[in-house]
């Protein structure tokens, strides 16, 4: 049996060639390069591309401004510092199930007290700002008790959740005023 001879265009054998030697000649002096070690983990380096990629502050996400220094602006997390130390030294005593620094929001892990075994309660603070203001935290309180073996939702007394907020916030003033924050005697 034979085989057809198949005569191929130069035009066409042209293109595939240079179609094949193109991502070669895109390489650095021609060779495939690969990573050093640290390359990527090196931090010098990576600060320089950002530098590069979004000047010498950052990228400004939502108006923030970082040049800008309100209380416990320099402390790296995204709420208030005071506000979040005294929320954790507050409930400290309940175990944690989340905390996110970012968001301002602690979520505590159910507790029963030693004294009534029968209930337990559950917290979720909110961090609402950067400042230190009163209104800058909300305190959600749930409560269960047990009933034939099982949990059921009971409603909190009035006052709880006012209660730890004003607990919360009382704690944060002594830890601006420990910081040796001049603005905390003004406010």
């Amino acid at each position: 049996m034979r085989f057809p001879r198949l005569r191929a265009k130069p035009l066409l054998v042209f293109g595939l060639l240079v179609a094949l030697m193109l991502p070669l000649a895109a390489c650095e002096d021609g060779n495939l390069r690969t990573p050093g070690n640290d390359e990527y983990y090196d931090d010098s380096r990576r600060a320089r591309v950002r530098g590069r990629l979004t000047g010498q502050d950052g990228i400004l996400i939502f108006g923030t401004d970082r040049s800008r220094r309100d209380d416990g602006a320099g402390s790296g997390i995204g709420v208030n510092a005071f506000l979040w130390r005294a929320s954790l030294d507050t409930i400290s005593f309940m175990p944690l199930s989340s905390a996110d620094p970012f968001g301002g929001v602690i979520i505590s892990d159910w507790y029963a007290p030693p004294a009534a075994p029968g209930e337990r309660f559950k917290l979720t603070v909110y961090i609402l700002g950067r400042q230190l203001r009163s209104d800058g935290l909300r305190v959600a309180v749930f409560r269960q008790i047990a009933q034939g073996g099982v949990w059921m939702d009971a409603p909190t007394s009035q006052g709880m959740a006012g209660e730890i907020e004003d607990k919360i916030l009382a704690r944060a003033r002594e830890l601006r005023i420990q910081s040796g924050d001049v603005r905390s005697a003004s406010r």
